[in-house]
Order: structure tokens, then C-alpha cells, then sequence
């Protein structure tokens, strides 16, 4: 029997339903486990990984011809699955960070190691399998950020980009924006995490697919304000190409327009000082009671 098909058999004897038994998935946790055809399975291990180095390795020693636009259909038909299943587990860093890995769990590995020799593993592995599960569930849970947003318990993705949403919904917010209105905040999974469609057409908005909204939109009912906030750790400050785009997106939306970009320190700041649009405003989260004004003959309102 290749090893395809005896791993095949291995995530049926676990209990995953048909559609994770494919080749596909088998080709994921041998890519992972960094087994060849001919590597012995004690010699199994499970380096932290990509999905394009999965890819890659499935290619190479599986005889394979997965393109590189592949990816999301291992992620979705495999490690997706795999990591509720306490198969495989990520390194917690943001999906979207150049670090972000997988890894096949420390229990599985045992159970993989031994495949061809006793099935005493798999036998531990079943049994504790809801235990392994659980656990697995709450060091995901564990590396997520809680938030409170618009009076809702809402969580966010690890990572440096929501740190800084975070610290814009719970320090910029009522401090500048008392008594605001979350009408939109995105997270690095889940892309709408809030999205109040229909205050939103209110408004004015005529939002499409094509349209980029601002990492976080505020409304402020008392003054008639709308702040757009973007929240800069690598890219994306307000700058003259970015004002326009949001203007042109939102046409028909009286309400006073303030343009904030939001970064987590001075350093970051000063990276993209010079590209930033006048008349719109900064804010520093390791300063939280500060704010920069670009010029102009307001300070902190509409354009």
C-alpha cells in the first residue's frame, strides 16, 4: 500500500468525514510531515511550514502539478479541517503575516511516526481525540484579542494590524470620537467583522464589491461626523490617492468627512510622514492623548 492511500486510511480510522480522506489531504499531511515515498515514517517531523512549501514538496516527490493558485483549496479542503481536528495547528500570527505557518500537532506526529508498526497511537490519539480537540480550540481562542464594539464582545486575529484596531475602538474612539458609532471595522480573517449595511445606505454610502473600505469607520451622531481610519503597520496611510478614492466612494454622504491615519508608534509614523495628505489628522496608540493635525484651519473636523 503507497503512502497515499495508507494516510488516507489513517484520517478515516480518526473519524474525518469523506471529503478530508482525498488524495489531496493525504498529499497535505505527507507534505507537512515531510515524508517522501521512500522516507521511513518513524522519520516524520513537523517543521513549522507554508502552504506553498506544501505545494512544493507534493510537486517534487509526489509526482504532482498543483499551481500556486491552488493554495486556498488546500487551505480550504485540508488545513482548515485539519486544525479543528487537532491535526495541524498554526503559529498564531496573523493570516496575512509573511511569518504565518502550520504545523502538524505534536499528538498526530506520534501517531503518523508509527502508521506502519502499531496502531497504539491511533488508539490514543481516538480516544482522546475530543480532549485533543478542545485543548487545541482554546490555544487558538487564548491568541485572540477581546473587543468590545458598539456594547458586543467581538475577538480579534492575532496579529499587529488588529492590536492597532483594538487601540483605535477602545482609546482613540472615546477620546475623539466620544459616543461614536462603529459602523464598519474589518479583521484579518474575517474581513467584515462589523458592517452596519443599512446605517451605512443612510448615510449616503454607495459601497460595491470593488470598493476598498477604511480599516475602521466611525459615526458620530451628535456632530454629524464620520471619521475614516486607517490603521497603518506596513502600508496604506491616507494619502492624496487614498482621500480621493474614499471621496469618490462616498459621493452622496453629507455627514462631515475627518481622514485619520492611525499608526502604533512615532517610528512607524515617521516612515510615512512625508506621503500623508494635508488636512487630515494622525494618531499615535503609544501616545493616545495626542493628536498631529496636517495643517488646515480646523483642527479635528471636516475637510
Amino acid at each position: 500500500m503507497d503512502k497515499i492511500e495508507q494516510v488516507r486510511k489513517l484520517l478515516k480510522a480518526i473519524g474525518l468525514p469523506q471529503y478530508q480522506q482525498s488524495n489531496l489531504c493525504a498529499l497535505t499531511i505527507l507534505g507537512m510531515a515531510n515524508l517522501k515515498e521512500d522516507t521511513p515514517w518513524a522519520k516524520a517531523s513537523n517543521e513549522w511550514i507554508r502552504i506553498h512549501d506544501i505545494i512544493a514538496f507534493v510537486n517534487e516527490n509526489y509526482n504532482k502539478s498543483y499551481k500556486e493558485n491552488t493554495r486556498e483549496t488546500f487551505r480550504k479542503q485540508a488545513i482548515h479541517h485539519f486544525r479543528t481536528a487537532a491535526i495541524v495547528e498554526d503559529n498564531t500570527k496573523a493570516t496575512n503575516s509573511p511569518d504565518y505557518r502550520y504545523r502538524l500537532t505534536e499528538d498526530f506526529l506520534k501517531v503518523i511516526r508509527k502508521i506502519d508498526v502499531s496502531n497504539r497511537p491511533l488508539k490514543t490519539f481516538v480516544r482522546n481525540h475530543q480532549s485533543l480537540i478542545e485543548i487545541y480550540a482554546s490555544k487558538r481562542k487564548m491568541a485572540k484579542m477581546p473587543v468590545k464594539i458598539n456594547g458586543i464582545d467581538f475577538t480579534f486575529s492575532p496579529g499587529k494590524h488588529n492590536h492597532l484596531q483594538k487601540a483605535i475602538i477602545e482609546e482613540f474612539a472615546p477620546r475623539f470620537a466620544p459616543n461614536a458609532e462603529c459602523l464598519y471595522v474589518g479583521d484579518t480573517i474575517q474581513k467584515d467583522l462589523v458592517k452596519n449595511e443599512d446605517r451605512l445606505k443612510e448615510l449616503g454610502f454607495t459601497i460595491t464589491l470593488h470598493d476598498k473600505m477604511p480599516d475602521v469607520v466611525l459615526y458620530r451622531a451628535d456632530k454629524d461626523w464620520i471619521y475614516f481610519i486607517e490603521a497603518v503597520t506596513s502600508v496604506g496611510p491616507m494619502d492624496p490617492k487614498r482621500i480621493q478614492e474614499i471621496t469618490e466612494m462616498t459621493d452622496g454622504v453629507k455627514a462631515g468627512k475627518i481622514f485619520v491615519t492611525a499608526f502604533l508608534d512615532f517610528k512607524t509614523y515617521k516612515k510615512f510622514s512625508e506621503k500623508l495628505a494635508w488636512e487630515t489628522e494622525i494618531w499615535l496608540a503609544e501616545m493616545p492623548d495626542h493628536m498631529i493635525h496636517m495643517n488646515g484651519d480646523k483642527f479635528l473636523g471636516p475637510r
